[in-house]
């Protein structure tokens, strides 16, 4: 394999294929990469515009507004009950044997 001027590493080549064809199909995908990128996030397929985005992170969203100390305090709650859960099963099971 041929080696790239820039970089050092093997180039692919195409069998048949001389310089300028290998530069033109080059030069044809990256114009062709660059025609199918979306512009915008609407045209990405995600919808909706970044104001109704942010919107869900102000004070003035509907819903609960819960602390998110809570959240954690809950989550580690939750978290040392199904590992305390799991051990008093094992503790269980031992002791009926």
């Amino acid at each position: 394999m041929a080696e790239s001027p820039r970089t050092g590493t093997p180039t692919a080549r195409i069998p048949g294929a001389t310089g300028p064809q290998m530069r033109r199909r080059a030069a044809a995908l990256t114009t062709q990469k660059k025609d199918d990128t979306p512009n915008s996030a609407r045209a990405a397929g995600h919808g909706g515009s970044s104001n109704t985005m942010m919107r869900l992170y102000t004070d003035e969203a509907p819903g609960l507004k819960v602390d998110p100390v809570i959240v954690l305090s809950l989550a580690v709650v939750f978290i040392f009950s199904v590992v305390s859960l799991h051990l008093l099963s094992k503790v269980i099971r031992w002791f009926t044997k």
